[in-house]
């Protein structure tokens, strides 16, 4: 399950950083990058504490993270409602993140990140 919660991310993270001016073009996406968005998951991952057997499953969550790494937002756009507010809260706790790479962030100074999560 990890394996495909990190392939989701990564095919998330060469999707944001594809040239937006030529939809064709082959995305560049350097390790830094990748390990930072790995680090980002697994850690909001790792940061729920409210494991339940039987009540987990699966909810897409979107992060909003600033320049500073600081948690700017958390929405859930698929998934029961409990699981989803699980998940916001390991959000919440897993932060501070480390800053983005700068390749990631928007010209307004944040970068978002949506991703399946598996809560246990």
């Amino acid at each position: 399950m990890v394996a495909f919660l990190l392939r989701s991310v990564l095919l998330l993270a060469l999707m944001l950083a594809a040239s937006p001016g030529n939809a064709l073009a082959a995305p560049r996406v350097d390790a830094r990058a990748k390990a930072w968005v790995a680090g980002v998951v697994s850690r909001i991952g790792m940061a729920d504490r409210a494991r339940a057997p039987r009540r987990g499953g699966q909810v897409t969550i979107r992060v909003r993270i600033d320049a500073k790494g600081g948690l700017d937002g958390v929405e859930i756009e698929d998934g029961p409602v409990a699981l989803g507010e699980r998940a916001a809260r390991a959000a919440q706790a897993a932060a501070p993140f480390p800053p983005p790479p700068a390749g990631l962030l928007t010209l307004e100074g944040f970068t978002e990140l949506s991703f399946p999560l598996t809560l246990r």
